[in-house]
């Protein structure tokens, strides 16, 4: 009855935001998972949801394993045959999963027959205690709270069963660590289908040079806050660059001091995939707020650059400790921690349309090298887990 009860929280906030047949598709998806295709092998990944968390932190990792001699499995924890797949594999890696009585069922089998169990998080909803610093969660209705009340996977992470975690930032891994675990850091990365779409898109771009197209593509909608940390950088460019357009995709609140700049703003509703790609190849520069200090904001990777980079479009991005690391400020990307760094910058390449292409070659050229699937190299990952192989 609980997971009844948040699905159905759930699906209505996807349609009150999405609006019918966006937020029909999403949910439809997200049903036609519970039967994909399971085949027997090495590893299973188990996910909580179809959006881009379960992407980056179950297929993409799937298929960097798979690239490495594994054989991989995902699915949803929904999955009506999921018990049964305890026979089929050795290793089962949780990603975002509610402590269902099936979950249950299916890490009870497992450990009857002395196989791994791995958890893996992209984000700190598995602690409440963190849930007072995301956003987001004080616009959740009663349903959809429920999904959070002991942290999603909690009770998997405490299992003392459970020794070993992956995670996609060095600030999750500390995180983890000091629950005694043994932490693995896997970055996301791309797929060989984005790169291969990333191509096709690539060839059909064509910019309006009289204009500066600035993004904020937030994807989720608990980025309000994030959006915030810039919105009085923003006011000022937009004074200084009659160029300027911004364009803001996905569910976001903006603050009423731009309202007086809405004919220069551009809104996009939420797009699949493919369709999303487009848009970000067709900026000029990309933004990547956070809040500085805030733990859910320093546990986030560096996805919305590399995605960006993908395309050859730079990100000016907020200095967490993630961005600084991935970033080589002024090489393939900017970072800023103040709003006149955040001006300063974003004037740079506002006015610099040789640098702004160069600095987005920069990062293409790191993100092909560092941040895809097919060059990936996690080996001491990858040795943990040949162990683990029955």
């Amino acid at each position: 009855m609980k997971l009844l009860l948040i699905k159905i929280g759930k699906a209505w906030q996807t349609l009150k935001r999405d609006g019918l047949f966006r937020g029909g598709r999403r949910i439809t998806t997200s049903f036609l998972a519970l039967f994909s295709r399971v085949h027997p092998g090495d590893i299973l990944f188990i996910t909580g949801g179809v959006g881009d968390s379960a992407r980056y932190r179950t297929v993409h990792i799937a298929e960097e394993l798979t690239l490495n001699g594994f054989s991989c499995s995902a699915t949803v924890q929904d999955n009506p045959f999921l018990v049964t797949y305890a026979d089929h594999f050795s290793v089962f890696i949780f990603h975002r999963v509610l402590f269902t009585p099936s979950v249950a069922r299916l890490i009870e089998k497992i450990k009857l027959l002395r196989k791994e169990i791995i958890f893996e998080t992209d984000d700190l909803v598995y602690d409440k205690e963190f849930l007072k610093h995301m956003d987001y969660f004080q616009k959740m209705n009663t349903f959809e709270r429920k999904l959070y009340e002991n942290g999603v996977g909690g009770e998997i992470l405490a299992d003392p069963y459970v020794r070993v975690c992956t995670t996609s930032t060095s600030f999750l891994a500390d995180k983890l660590r000091e629950r005694g675990k043994q932490v693995f850091v896997v970055q996301n990365k791309l797929s060989q289908e984005d790169v291969s779409s990333a191509e096709e898109i690539l060839s059909k771009v064509s910019k309006d040079a009289s204009v500066v197209k600035i993004s904020y593509l937030s994807g989720t909608p608990s980025h309000n806050k994030d959006f915030a940390t810039i919105t009085d950088a923003l006011v000022a460019l937009f004074g200084k660059y009659p160029q300027m357009r911004l364009i803001l995709a996905g569910p976001l609140d903006t603050e009423d001091t731009l309202n007086r700049f809405r004919e220069r703003i551009i809104r996009v509703p939420f797009l699949p995939r493919k369709k999303y790609f487009a848009t970000v190849a067709n900026m000029d520069i990309n933004l990547a707020p956070l809040e500085i200090g805030n733990p859910f904001c320093e546990s986030k990777s560096e996805l919305k650059w590399f995605e960006a980079g993908l395309f050859s479009v730079p990100t000016v991005a907020s200095a967490t400790g993630t961005f600084r690391t991935a970033i080589t400020d002024g090489v393939d990307g900017l970072v800023a921690g103040t709003t006149e760094e955040w001006v300063a910058k974003i004037s740079y390449l506002i006015e610099n349309t040789d640098a702004r292409k160069r600095m987005g070659q920069r990062a293409r050229e790191t993100v092909l090298k560092k941040y895809t699937t097919t060059h990936a190299n996690d080996a001491l990952y990858y040795d943990y887990l040949k162990k683990k192989i029955l």
